[in-house]
């Protein structure tokens, strides 16, 4: 009788999505999305937290985009914002949605002036 892998060896051991999640399938914080900036607001390490927290904490140590985090640890974005939700929930991430209305006139023109001036 074969032993079958779950795994391959240059990828080493698959954990299921799920498995990160606790079996979750919705973020606790459904304002959380691609375009979300999230910052980090400790970089001391959690012995105790999980590994994937651990390592969300240390890409948001500047701000990043939702989508930017799932792309550098390599997670799908519906794991990332639950496991976003759960650090702010625990107060160890902030965020703030982007700027989604329209600047106006004043604002573009000292802007344009602000870049000249570099």
């Amino acid at each position: 009788m074969a032993v079958e892998k779950w795994f391959d060896d240059d990828a080493g051991p698959m954990v299921r999505p799920y498995t990160v999640t606790g079996g979750r399938t919705r973020p606790a914080r459904p304002d959380l999305n691609m375009i979300t900036m999230v910052t980090a607001l400790s970089s001391a390490e959690h012995p105790a937290m999980a590994p994937e927290h651990q390592a969300i904490l240390d890409a948001c140590q500047s701000p990043q985009s939702v989508a930017e985090v799932a792309a550098v640890l390599g997670l799908p974005l519906g794991v990332i914002k639950i496991l976003l939700g759960d650090l702010v929930e625990q107060g160890l991430v902030t965020y703030r949605q982007p700027y989604r209305g329209i600047p106006d006139r004043v604002l573009l023109r000292s802007l344009r002036e602000a870049v000249t001036r570099l």
